[in-house]
C-alpha cells in the first residue's frame, strides 16, 4: 500500500513539474519568435531615421540625468565625462554622492574644479539630508533615496535615471528619448539595452573598441543579457507588458514619477517596483500609457568579475523582485488591470520568482526517486538531455539575434567563444544562478535587507 501511494505522488509530481517545464519552454519559444519580428520591425523603422533632428526640434523634451554614485572612485571620472559628451540640446547632469567611503566625491572634487554651490531645493519626495551641491553629497540612504535627492533638484521635463559606472553612446539621449516624442499614446518610461563592458577600450569617457570579456564570470553574462534583452524585453514592449526598466539605464517621465511618490528605499528592487507602480497609477486613473524599450546597444556597464560580487547582486535581484510582487500582489489575474494584471504579472511570478525554486526541488525530488529505485537514471538522464539541447537553442538563438541586428562582436573568434560558453553554461553557470535565486529567498524570509557592495576594477583605458 505504501509503495502504491508513493507511485502515486511520484506520478503527481512528476506530471506537475513536466507540465510546469513544457509551460516554461514554450513561452521562452513564444516571446524569441515574437522578438524577432519586433527587433525587424524596429530595425526597418529606424533604418533611415536621422536622430540629429531632434536636437533641433523645439519640442524635445529636456532631461535631467541622476546618476547615484556610491564607493565608485575607479570609474567615477570616466563615467561623468562620458554623461558630459552626450549629445543633446537640453539636458543636465546630477551627480548623487550617496554617502561614499571611499575617494569618489574627493575626485569628483579635484578632477572637475568642484566648488561648493548653497542651492534652494524644493523638496517633492521624501530623502536624507542633502549637504553640498554641484555634485550632491547627501548622507547614505541606499540607491533609491539617492535617486529621489536628484529627481527633487531636477528641472528638466523627463528624468533619466543610470547607474554611474555605466558608459553611454553619445546618442544614446537621442535614442531613448525619440518615443516620447512619436508615440500617439503617453509614453510613462522606456528602458535600453544593457551590454557588457568588462575588457573593452576606454577613452575619454566612451567605448573606443569593443572586446569579449577575457575573464570566465563577465563571458557567461554577456550571453544572459542577450537572452534577457533581446529575446525578452523586445517582446514585452510590443504587448506593452513591461514590468523592469533596467536601473542601469531607464527614462521617465518626472511628472508622473512625481505624482506616484518616487522610489521606495524600502526595497531593494527599487527600479523593478517603481514601474509597476507607475503603472498601477495610470490604469487606475484609467489613462492610456506605454511603456518603450530600445534595442539598440546604448549602454555599457562593468558586470561583476568575481563569484562572490555577482552572487550579492543576483541574490538582490531575487529579493527585489519578491518584495515587488508582493507589494503589489492584488495584481495578480486581477482583470482590472488588463495585461498586466493577466499576464506580465503572472508570468513574473510563475516563471521569474518560483522557476529557481521548482527547478532545485524537482532535481532533488528526481535524485531521490532515482535514489529509491522509482525511476530509472536512463529516464533522467534522457530528461536532463532534452533540457540542455533546449538551453542551447535558446542560447544560440540569442547569439544569432546579435549578429543579425548589431554585431558588436566583429571578431569571428569572439562568436565562436560565445558559442562554447552556450555550450557549458548549463553545467557550470545556470546550477550557480539557480542557488543564489534560493539563497536570496532566504534571505527574504529571514529579512534580510542589505543591498550588498558591488566592488569595481575600473575600465580599460585605450594605450
Amino acid at each position: 500500500m505504501f509503495d502504491i501511494l508513493i507511485q502515486l505522488f511520484s506520478r503527481f509530481v512528476s506530471n506537475a513539474i513536466l507540465y510546469y517545464a513544457i509551460a516554461v519552454c514554450s513561452s521562452y519559444v513564444l516571446l524569441a519568435v515574437y522578438s524577432a519580428f519586433e527587433m525587424a520591425y524596429y530595425k526597418k523603422k529606424n533604418s533611415y531615421v536621422d536622430f540629429r533632428s531632434i536636437l533641433s526640434s523645439p519640442i524635445a523634451p529636456s532631461i535631467s540625468i541622476i546618476a547615484p554614485a556610491y564607493n565608485e572612485e575607479h570609474t567615477i571620472v570616466e563615467n561623468i565625462r562620458s554623461l558630459l559628451s552626450l549629445y543633446y540640446n537640453n539636458f543636465e547632469v546630477i551627480i548623487v554622492n550617496d554617502g561614499s567611503r571611499d575617494a569618489c566625491l574627493e575626485k569628483m572634487i579635484r578632477h572637475y574644479d568642484l566648488e561648493l554651490v548653497d542651492f534652494a531645493v524644493n523638496i517633492k519626495i521624501p530623502c536624507k539630508e542633502i549637504n553640498k551641491l554641484v555634485v550632491v553629497d547627501k548622507i547614505n540612504g541606499g540607491k533609491a533615496d539617492a535617486l529621489n535627492a536628484g529627481i527633487n533638484i531636477s528641472q528638466k521635463d523627463i528624468i533619466a535615471c543610470i547607474d554611474v559606472d555605466c558608459i553611454l553612446e553619445q546618442d544614446a539621449l537621442l535614442k531613448m528619448v525619440k518615443p516620447f516624442l512619436e508615440e500617439n499614446t503617453r509614453v510613462i518610461a522606456t528602458g535600453g539595452v544593457i551590454r557588457i563592458a568588462n575588457s573593452c577600450e576606454v577613452e575619454d569617457g566612451r567605448i573606443v573598441k569593443v572586446n569579449l570579456p577575457r575573464e570566465f564570470l563577465p563571458r557567461m553574462q554577456v550571453l544572459e543579457y542577450f537572452r534577457a534583452f533581446l529575446m525578452g524585453r523586445m517582446a514585452w514592449s510590443r504587448l506593452n507588458g513591461l514590468l523592469l526598466v533596467s536601473g542601469a539605464l531607464g527614462f521617465f517621465d518626472k511628472q508622473v514619477v512625481i505624482a506616484c511618490g518616487g522610489y521606495n528605499p524600502e526595497t531593494v528592487g527599487e527600479d523593478m517596483e517603481l514601474v509597476v507602480r507607475m503603472r498601477r497609477y495610470m490604469s487606475d486613473r484609467k489613462e492610456k500609457y506605454k511603456i518603450v524599450y530600445v534595442p539598440d546597444p546604448l549602454c555599457w556597464t562593468e558586470a561583476p568579475s568575481t563569484f562572490k560580487v555577482l552572487g550579492r547582486q543576483r541574490n538582490r535581484w531575487m529579493r527585489g523582485t519578491i518584495e515587488t510582487l508582493l507589494i503589489h500582489r492584488t495584481l495578480f489575474f486581477n482583470p482590472k488591470y488588463g495585461l498586466l494584471g493577466l499576464l506580465s504579472f503572472p508570468y513574473w511570478f510563475l516563471f521569474e520568482w518560483l522557476a529557481p525554486i521548482i527547478e532545485f526541488l524537482g532535481l532533488i525530488f528526481a535524485l531521490l526517486l532515482m535514489l529509491s529505485g522509482y525511476i530509472s537514471w536512463e529516464f533522467f538522464l534522457t530528461l536532463l538531455g532534452a533540457v540542455y539541447t533546449f538551453a542551447i537553442m535558446i542560447s544560440s538563438f540569442s547569439l544569432l539575434y546579435e549578429e543579425l541586428s548589431y554585431h558588436q562582436y566583429r571578431n569571428k573568434r569572439d562568436v565562436y567563444k560565445l558559442f562554447f560558453v552556450a555550450l557549458t553554461e548549463p553545467f557550470f553557470y545556470h546550477p550557480l544562478s539557480v542557488i543564489w535565486s534560493i539563497q536570496g529567498n532566504l534571505d527574504f524570509l529571514t529579512g534580510k535587507k542589505a543591498w550588498g557592495e558591488m566592488t569595481r576594477a575600473g575600465f580599460k583605458k585605450k594605450a
